[in-house]
């Protein structure tokens, strides 16, 4: 990829290293299950920035997106969440 040939390998290394996550990691950042995230994958909703086999490699800046997403979704529809006045303190 000659356009990033001027790029030094200490910048690409360091960009790598900040702003790319593996599977294990995404997992981690989105508080997620394995299975959600494959079906993530399968539904277009996440997009890998490289895929082999069972690896995966995911730009930080999409999951950062997509986790401010899923936190709104949650407190939304997420049940498990209640207000600080519970029924039963009433």
């Amino acid at each position: 990829m000659k356009e990033f040939e001027y790029i030094k390998p200490e910048l690409k290394r360091k960009f790598i290293r900040e702003c790319v996550l593996t599977s294990a990691e995404t997992l981690e950042l989105l508080e997620i299950s394995r299975p959600r995230l494959s079906k993530m994958i399968k539904d277009g909703k996440i997009e890998p920035a490289k895929k082999s086999g069972a690896t995966s490699l995911f730009l930080k800046d999409d999951l950062l997106k997509k986790k401010e997403e899923l936190i709104k979704l949650r407190k939304k529809y997420g049940p498990w969440e209640t207000s600080s006045g519970d029924k039963n303190d009433q």
